[in-house]
């Protein structure tokens, strides 16, 4: 047997077991190698029940006294076990629910282990379903906790990996032993062995260490790669250091704030440098960041170039284009607009405009990146929202000029940590200042059906004074595996209550939900129930109420930028967060949502309480899943092998030799087609 057999070698793993195996992503037997656990319980040393303490998970050990079946809990769905455990120091209770199966089982005198959490109930002690066997067969020591699916128990994961623990020896190492050395790392087979079985605390440090430095060594050698592999090596499109941007900027009907003077100030230093530009601006939704990039154009223009920007939707594309062609227009200068959508005699038109350089500035969808859209003098290339397209996306569009100078927008605040790794090649510009002028939003997490129902007579009074509103929910059908309202449940309950309501979600055609987001856009519709699908890419000022349906299925970032749909118009605006069920970690991100409007401070927060997995959709972003690392606590274990990745790409930058295969290996294992790595 070796690493790359199929988990079906395994004794005990049939094609129906391997089915569930797969849900959890392990196909080989290297993939349940590297599947970690999430958890460890202590059961080292059982405890007397005297000694048990609240709250606190202990092994205990007992005889079985006295056993009562009970009747139902829970409305009646539950039968009742409860069971009286003694031991030389006391006794306790154990409850079990719905396991009347167990009073043929456990018999009176049976001595068992269990291990569970002790809690009071009415000035007594009970464990409530503790894990429990014979005291004989109990496994002691420190117990790993795996992540599960249906059809797969946690002693079967355990009894998997004894199996295979000779195996563990063939781990490859991804890294050489000068690198492991230089980082006072341990080594694979050590790593492997303890991160599933660790017998001390120290070694399982040791162990994690190095795992996650591997993680952060694969992830970081993988972005190096697709970004490096562009590297400049030509002059540059230099813009004219005249100041023309001023006259743009003086032309306006408002002043820009300082933050984005500020901007415009670093965006027209990287112009005029001779270098292409690579430069990212982040600002909340509203702060302007079009405005400066709008200026970027006008500049491009001046300069004898020719600028494009591409947009996630149509509807955002045109909403662009129409402010765009308007103010350019007073100067003389021709934008064209372009998208799937467009007749065949209107889009030959913009393209012989591009091709003789008639056409100074483009706007449109993914459709500027087609092989038939050529330029004449393309020197700069802006993205907006740019994390709703691929790495290869990108590429496409900056290959259409000679190294023209990029700019990328987005209204997603990203936290520091992450944005480290996601954009570690480019410049940071931050719009972090609002506009004078516009009115805070009111938010208000709301629970219980007697708050739903308060809610949506709001959102009535709201209509008749002419507004409109959002309701978004997080599933497109109903699901049994998830206990969520979808946007077909919520629909169908709101058009009997609102004429004039429509649904969207991102099955639908681009065509028909680009139909409903005008008809929204031009106030044909009240009441728009929809997924995440309008997170971004609609702009309707009339629109002042946002309902956010499940909110605890969503993260901070993803409520922050659904709440920034509402309050783009003269009016006050208000977002409810309507939240099923109570838990500690919605109070807190009710509350962070409640109390601040900050978008970085809210990505921090959600960084902290969550993970990077969900923050905005990481996988739009080409970020795979960690299983160990964690950016917000191991950045100092980041940097490091950031430092080592760009070591190994500097001299060996298409990982060609052949101490790095084992990294090229791992690297397209976990990017898979998420990245063009050019490796």
């Amino acid at each position: 047997m070796n690493l790359q057999d199929s988990i079906t070698t395994l004794n005990g793993v049939g094609p129906r077991k391997a089915e569930a195996f797969a849900r959890l992503g392990i196909e080989t037997v290297e993939d349940l190698m590297f599947t970690f656990p999430r958890i460890y319980e202590d059961r080292k040393q059982p405890v007397n029940i005297a000694d048990l303490e609240l709250e606190v998970p202990a092994l205990f050990r007992g005889e079985v006294d006295t056993i009562r079946p009970g009747g139902f809990s829970r409305g009646k769905k539950s039968r009742v076990l409860r069971i009286l455990v003694t031991d030389d120091t006391g006794s306790i209770e154990v409850v079990f629910f719905n396991a009347a199966y167990l009073a043929k089982t456990i018999k009176r005198g049976d001595r068992l282990a269990f291990f569970g959490k002790p809690v009071e109930n009415m000035d007594r002690k009970q464990v409530i379903h503790p894990q429990f066997e014979k005291a004989e067969n109990m496994q002691t020591g420190i117990i790993p906790i795996y992540p599960l699916t249906s059809g797969i128990t946690q002693r079967e994961m355990r009894r998997l990996q004894k199996l295979i623990k000779p195996l563990y020896g063939q781990a490859e190492s991804i890294l050489s032993e000068e690198t492991v050395k230089r980082n006072n790392l341990c080594g694979m087979e050590y790593a492997i062995r303890n991160v599933h079985f660790p017998q001390e605390r120290q070694s399982y440090q040791e162990a994690k260490y190095r795992l996650v430095f591997d993680e952060f060594m694969t992830l970081e050698t993988g972005l190096m790669a697709s970004k490096m592999n562009e590297k400049y090596d030509g002059e540059g499109t230099r813009f004219e250091d005249d100041g023309s941007e001023r006259e743009f900027i003086k032309s306006l009907p408002y002043p820009l704030t300082k933050a984005q003077e500020r901007c415009v100030d670093e965006i027209t230093a990287d112009l005029i440098s001779g270098r292409p530009m690579n430069r990212l601006i982040q600002g909340d939704v509203g702060s302007g960041k079009t405005v400066v990039a709008q200026t970027a154009m006008y500049k491009a223009v001046g300069s004898g170039y020719q600028a494009v920007m591409m947009a996630p939707t149509e509807i955002l594309a045109r909403q662009h284009y129409e402010g765009m062609k308007r103010d350019f227009d007073a100067f003389g200068i021709k934008t064209g607009f372009l998208s799937g959508s467009m007749k065949a005699s209107e889009k030959r038109q913009v393209l012989e405009g591009l091709a003789d350089g008639s056409v100074q500035v483009l706007i449109g969808t993914h459709a500027v990146i087609q092989p038939d859209v050529v330029f004449s003098n393309l020197g700069l290339v802006i993205t907006d929202e740019q994390h709703r397209f691929g790495v290869s996306q990108r590429i496409k569009l900056k290959d259409k000029g000679n190294f023209p100078n990029v700019l990328v927008m987005t209204a997603t605040p990203i936290p520091r940590t992450l944005a480290v790794v996601l954009y570690g090649d480019m410049d940071v510009s931050v719009i972090d200042e609002m506009p004078p002028g516009r009115v805070p939003i009111i938010t208000r997490c709301l629970t219980g059906d007697g708050a739903r129902e308060k809610c949506y007579d709001f959102v009535e009074r709201q209509i008749r004074q002419g507004r409109q509103a959002y309701v978004v929910t997080p599933l497109i059908d109903e699901s049994e595996a998830m206990d969520a309202r979808s946007v077909n449940q919520v629909y169908e309950e709101l058009a009997k209550r609102f004429e004039r309501t429509e649904m969207i979600h991102g099955a639908m055609k681009q065509s028909e939900k680009d139909d409903i987001m005008a008809r929204f856009s031009a106030g044909d519709i009240d009441v728009l129930v929809s997924t995440v699908v309008i997170e971004v890419g609609i702009n309707v000022p009339n629109a002042a109420v946002m309902v956010v349906e499940n909110a605890e299925r969503f993260g901070l970032a993803q409520l922050h930028q659904l709440r920034g749909r509402v309050g783009r118009g003269q009016w006050q605006s208000y977002c409810f967060l309507i939240i099923e069920g109570q838990s500690e970690l919605a109070e807190k991100r009710g509350k962070i949502m409640e109390e601040s409007a900050d978008g970085f401070y809210i990505a921090e927060e959600d960084l902290k309480l969550r993970g990077p997995g969900e923050i905005f959709g990481t996988r739009q972003h080409g970020l795979p899943d960690m299983k160990l690392a964690d950016m917000a606590r191991h950045m100092s274990v980041l940097n490091d092998a950031r430092d080592e990745a760009r070591a190994i790409l500097e001299d060996d930058p298409r990982l060609e030799k052949p101490e790095n295969q084992p990294l090229k290996r791992r690297v397209m294992k976990l990017f898979g087609e998420d990245l063009t790595l050019n490796l």
